[in-house]
């Protein structure tokens, strides 16, 4: 038994296979510094698809788990890019990936405007005025069609990584 309550999230309507993600400019930060990036330039700049991940707050079991998750599947080597959205400043967002030893990055969205944007966004229970995105991942073009996604309905909640490497053609 979990010693923590499964919630229900909901639907969400989220950007499908065939629509444009919307595109935002956010600081794109790495293990040795950020910038402000939109992410239309990032997956114009791809050579394969750019798969966008959310992820609740950083240093969250559930963050930290997902991005453990990809890096020990090499996702990082097997797509265009992978590049992640969390509602965390860029100070917290470098100091995670520099302790993760992470090669990914990340886009930091302290007022969860993207996620909300993407109709992602859900308030942290008991937390008036704070929320986070839910786990989201999705596999773009070069002009921010939606080629493959998938959207957690519970927290937590973790995909299913083998169906998505199908999907988003990472075998």
């Amino acid at each position: 038994m979990p010693e923590f309550d499964v919630v229900s999230l909901g639907s969400a309507d989220a950007p499908e296979a065939g629509d444009r993600a919307p595109d935002f400019t956010r600081p794109l930060v790495n293990r040795e510094y950020w910038e402000d990036r939109t992410l239309s330039e990032l997956a114009g700049e791809s050579d394969g698809p750019t798969i966008l991940v959310f992820t609740p707050m950083i240093g969250s079991f559930l963050a930290t788990y997902l991005w453990e998750e990809l890096a020990e599947r090499g996702w990082d080597e097997r797509a265009g890019q992978v590049v992640g959205v969390t509602a965390a400043n860029p100070y917290g967002v470098k100091r995670f990936l520099e302790d993760g030893e992470y090669s990914f990055s990340l886009f930091a969205d302290p007022g969860n405007g993207v996620a909300e944007s993407y109709d992602l966004a859900h308030d942290l229970d008991g937390m008036a005025g704070v929320g986070e995105p839910r786990v989201a991942l999705f596999a773009l073009a070069s002009d921010l069609t939606v080629e493959a996604s998938w959207i957690a309905d519970e927290w937590p909640e973790f995909p299913d990584y083998d169906g998505l490497e199908e999907a988003f053609d990472l075998s």
